[in-house]
């Protein structure tokens, strides 16, 4: 996904502020500049995102750039693409192989029985509240 991004130029006194217009609240900044601004916005736009589908709320598409750049609110910021890796979104099933200790895995099969979970959802759950 390539979400558009309005970038305030900054300065030497001033750090370079970033918002993604397509998605309400998220904004970054940077102090050493535009290259600095756009990898900030995909870690916000990442950010966000997983926060939003923990909540269970939609993700908005991006927009098409030019009528975002038309916009007031915009006028004279510097535009750029931030793409984001479309796994982020993906709710679909992949299986995969880990490798651990059997102490480990028989601490993990022990604590996902006593939260009534099989293996796969206990591992889940710890990935997204940690």
């Amino acid at each position: 996904m390539k979400y558009p991004i309005a970038i305030e130029p900054g300065g030497d006194k001033a750090a370079w502020g970033v918002i993604v217009p397509d998605l309400p609240g998220c904004f970054s900044a940077a102090d050493s500049g535009i290259d600095e601004a756009i990898e900030n916005a995909k870690e916000a736009i990442e950010l966000w995102i997983e926060m939003a589908l923990d909540a269970g709320k939609d993700i908005p598409r991006p927009s098409p750039i030019t009528n975002l750049q038309k916009k007031k609110e915009f006028k004279g910021y510097i535009w750029a693409i931030a793409e984001i890796d479309p796994a982020l979104l993906s709710d679909e099933i992949e299986r995969v192989n880990i490798t651990l200790p059997k102490r480990v895995l028989a601490r993990l099969d022990a604590k996902a029985k006593s939260a009534g979970e099989n293996r796969s959802a206990f591992i889940a759950h710890l990935a997204i509240s940690a």
